[in-house]
């Protein structure tokens, strides 16, 4: 007789976004759809609709680090995603925090700007996130301004350019382990949306195509809460990734299905049930 599969534990620790298409509404939706049992660490408040960020409250960071202890002292985690952690002594006792409890899978998602342009990282932040986030990431997940940022310069504009911020984001991350970015080009001019995944070693082409819709709020976010569902399932980076890519898209695809605010709308995470 077969033995049950075992459902992972996923958590998010990001922020709260009131209208549900971000954050950790998001990621627990996401991750519930791809089978993985969703629990949230709250690390930034903010005011928000699908229009724009009216406003951002920090959590204490010493209570963050409390949710997190508490939680990890009873549950089993499986895998980690990180998102929108705003503040730089937020970022610091996260760190402080997955280095204690060692996950054995941390996806990073450089949260920096919402989709209206509203920025959700403190610019002092980026400094400790480069420091004391990214070499404990397994998975790195920037869109292309967020690798600029992390890099220090100007956001590429090629598939050219997009190997050359692969190699170097991969060179930042720790050495110990097996490591990947997974640089998104979805800002790249055209029809195509082409991810580019590298460990170091091989660099895999993720292709898809752009579907026109407004409603791509969230998508960073399921995309990375969509990863740390599957890879504790799967074991298997590229694998995660091309399926992770697949659910999202046809979220997207299925997003007008939703009325959602009157701004970008989220995407639909539960297009395959409703």
């Amino acid at each position: 007789m077969t033995a049950p599969r075992r459902i992972p534990n996923a958590l998010s620790i990001a922020g709260v976004d009131p209208s549900g298409g971000a954050g950790v509404l998001a990621d627990v939706k996401a991750m519930s759809a791809l089978g993985a049992y969703g629990c949230a660490v709250i690390a930034a408040l903010t005011a928000q609709n699908t229009r724009g960020v009216s406003g951002i409250s920090p959590v204490p960071p010493a209570f963050v680090g409390e949710q997190i202890d508490t939680l990890f002292a009873d549950v089993r985690i499986d895998a980690v995603k990180i998102g929108m952690v705003g503040q730089e002594p937020v970022i610091r006792v996260v760190a402080e925090k997955l280095a204690r409890w060692t996950p054995a899978h941390v996806v990073l998602d450089p949260v920096m700007v919402a989709k209206s342009g509203d920025l959700l990282l403190e610019r002092s932040a980026v400094g400790a996130m480069r420091e004391s986030l990214l070499p404990q990431a397994t998975l790195l997940t920037p869109n292309l301004p967020e690798a600029g940022v992390l890099l220090e310069e100007r956001p590429v504009e090629t598939l050219k350019e997009m190997r050359r911020v692969a190699e170097r984001l991969r060179n930042k991350m720790a050495y110990s382990g097996h490591r990947w970015v997974m640089v998104k080009g979805g800002h790249l001019p055209g029809d195509e949306t082409i991810d580019l995944l590298h460990d170091g070693d091989r660099m895999i082409e993720l292709p898809g195509r752009r579907i026109e819709t407004a409603n791509t709020h969230g998508t960073g976010c399921t995309l990375s809460a969509a990863l740390a569902a599957l890879l504790p399932q799967l074991d298997d980076v590229p694998e995660a990734a091309r399926r992770a890519k697949a659910y999202l898209t046809e979220a997207i695809r299925h997003a007008e299905r939703l009325d959602v605010g009157e701004g970008h709308g989220p995407v639909h995470h539960f297009h395959a049930w409703w």
